[in-house]
């Protein structure tokens, strides 16, 4: 039987692999005026940001089962497992510092497409950096250059590619990991463009994997596959100079919705770096205006004792995502909107040991939790959470939280990430070293060498 072949795609994209190429092997970094102070500051707050979730999950199973399969491969002693001892070769600590800087669900988010940027990008750019020696201001550059890319893609994608089943971070991440590698060895277009187009050959993740271990693989594989491609193109590697827009490329296989001018409107001028936000609380973002509405319903001083329910009104999305009623380790409970607002309301916060797998499963925690009583209201907005607490007295205490703490409306402090940073670092290096740590990582676009802070990570 004759397969039906026709497809239903777009014939005349734009060239945008070739754009993205031009774009980032040209444009001017920021000593040059190639973007704002402010731009360059929220690189270093991605940065900062990032270092600490990855040094924070350094002693987390997840990152403990990767480095032991990576040991069997007898990897060369390049780059640094951020937190730990071990040092490996530089695609393996793209990898795993990957995975670190997503285990706890804390790394940082850019709202329009739910990406978490820096994981896929940051990972693969230091292990480069170290192996190679780059300075911590080619490092920056290349770090908004490479965010620039897989949010811009993400844009054009988003939501039809996510609600296909992709994890938006890892597809999305292995594009922006290539393009800043290949900023970072100095690529031209040409070469930049080929790196693009092997990248674009593995887009990484899907949804299904949320509440497992293989969540955090997706950007520790997406950082790895970007700087491979990027290092297969500097040596004359070829790909199509169309991966991305052509009828059968990357973009129009795994997505229906394509728009192109997310891809091209403004580019060079406006970074979107610059609408990147940070977490607050150690779960999926969806779950933060509900935990925000329970930390102030515990801060009007209603108590979990006082519960006879907690009426919780969220969009459709809210449930889709983070919909585990009866979650069984700290992993499960980070996609549980009903023990987001049970540790809000018993601790006013919730970093990651509200969810640790203790805590999951401790009797109180689990009771408050099934006292949560959620309904999809779709005219609250994914930001946004309604919340109610009925009490056993009969009283009803009402608190609507329309734009949650760490959203771009209502954001982190540098003071704010300083503190996330010490709660995440001070367990695993210690207070004076994270102090330091923290110095270097807002200072480290003057870095003449990266090795300098990478030595300062280590137990």
């Amino acid at each position: 039987m004759a397969r039906n072949t026709q497809v239903t795609a777009d014939r005349n994209a734009p060239p945008v692999t070739q754009l993205l190429a031009e774009f980032v092997a040209t444009q001017p970094g920021y000593l040059a005026g190639g973007w704002s102070a402010a731009v360059d500051h929220e690189a270093h707050r991605t940065f900062l940001n990032w270092f600490g979730c990855a040094i924070g999950a350094a002693r987390h199973e997840s990152v403990t089962c990767a480095l032991a399969a990576i040991a069997l491969l007898e990897p060369a002693r390049q780059a640094s497992v951020l937190g730990r001892d071990e040092r490996v070769d530089m695609a393996s600590a793209a990898l795993l510092n990957g995975i670190s800087s997503h285990t706890f669900d804390f790394d940082d988010t850019h709202l329009k497409t739910i990406i978490h940027p820096a994981g896929p990008v940051a990972s693969a750019l230091l292990a480069l950096a170290e192996h190679r020696g780059f300075s911590g201001r080619a490092l920056i550059d290349a770090l908004v250059l490479g965010i620039d890319v897989s949010c811009r893609v993400g844009n054009a994608m988003y939501p039809d590619h996510y609600d296909r089943g992709w994890h938006i971070t890892g597809s999305t991440g292995t594009l922006g990991a290539a393009a800043g590698c290949a900023r970072l060895l100095g690529l031209n277009t040409q070469q930049t463009a080929m790196a693009l187009g092997i990248a674009a050959s593995q887009p990484i993740g899907m949804r299904e994997q949320f509440g497992s271990m293989t969540k955090p693989f997706h950007p520790g594989a997406a950082a790895r596959a970007g700087l491979m491609s990027a290092l297969l193109a500097s040596q004359g590697f070829s790909a199509s100079e169309k991966a991305l827009e052509a009828p059968r490329g990357m973009m129009q296989t795994v997505s229906t919705k394509n728009d192109w001018s997310e891809i091209t409107h403004e580019l060079g001028q406006r970074f979107e770096i610059s609408f990147n936000t940070y977490k607050p609380f150690a779960c999926g973002i969806v779950i933060h205006p509900a935990i925000d509405a329970c930390a102030q319903l515990r801060s009007q001083g209603v108590t979990a004792e006082q519960i006879e329910r907690i009426e919780l009104k969220v969009h459709s999305l809210v449930l889709e995502l983070t919909g585990k009623k009866e979650p069984t380790d700290g992993l499960q409970a980070k996609f549980s909107v009903y023990h987001g607002c049970a540790a809000g309301l018993t601790y006013g916060h919730a970093a990651e040991d509200e969810f640790s797998d203790e805590v999951v499963n401790r009797a109180d925690m689990v009771a408050l939790r099934r006292q949560v009583v959620a309904t999809v209201d779709d005219t609250v907005d994914e930001a946004s959470a309604d919340v109610t607490a009925v009490l056993r007295d009969g009283r009803r205490v009402h608190v609507f939280v329309e734009h949650a703490i760490g959203s771009l409306q209502n954001p982190m402090t540098d003071a704010m990430l300083e503190a996330k940073f010490h709660g995440l670092s001070d367990p695993v290096l210690g207070a004076s070293k994270t102090a330091a740590i923290l110095q270097a990582c807002w200072t480290v676009g003057n870095a003449a060498d990266l090795r300098t802070l990478t030595a300062l990570a280590r137990p």
